[in-house]
């Protein structure tokens, strides 16, 4: 039996695919499922129009990465942290203190969209990675001075 898949199933295929399976795995799991619907034109042209609904609404939101990605390019951000008598900084900085300082400029940034590996320990200036979109990313610098 032939049928198109609505989501991904893991060893069968994607979105999309027209497969063909045999008819007891159809009916008692992939359709109840709704894994799959049969491979009639309807369905196809329904699971086409689908696809192309994603493709459309995944080309929007590079776009709008894209345009947020020219705003960050060369955005510094300078935070201030205490010093102890050595010199060592107290504390660290995280991405909740980046994105806290870039929404103090007027750019909303989700703290999960910037890359650190780790906290910044020392004075300093860093560049660091903001990734808007699997595609789009941009690099701001971070100065972290004493108070």
């Amino acid at each position: 039996m032939k049928v198109i898949l609505t989501k991904d199933v893991e060893g069968w295929g994607t979105l999309g695919d027209v497969i063909e399976v045999k008819d007891g795995f159809a009916r008692n799991y992939l359709i109840p499922k709704g894994f799959a619907y049969p491979a009639t034109p309807e369905y196809i042209r329904h699971v086409r129009d689908i696809l192309n609904q994603k493709a459309r609404k995944l080309q929007r939101e590079k776009e709008k990465a894209l345009e947020l990605a020219k705003k960050l390019d060369g955005v510094e951000v300078e935070i201030k942290r205490p010093i102890g008598v050595t010199g060592k900084m107290y504390g660290s900085v995280g991405t909740a203190d980046i994105a806290e300082k870039l929404a103090e400029k007027g750019i909303e940034i989700d703290k999960k969209k910037i890359m650190l590996r780790s906290p910044l320990r020392n004075l300093g200036s860093y560049n660091v990675q903001i990734k808007l979109h699997p595609e789009v990313s941009a690099t701001i610098k971070v100065h972290v001075q004493p108070e």
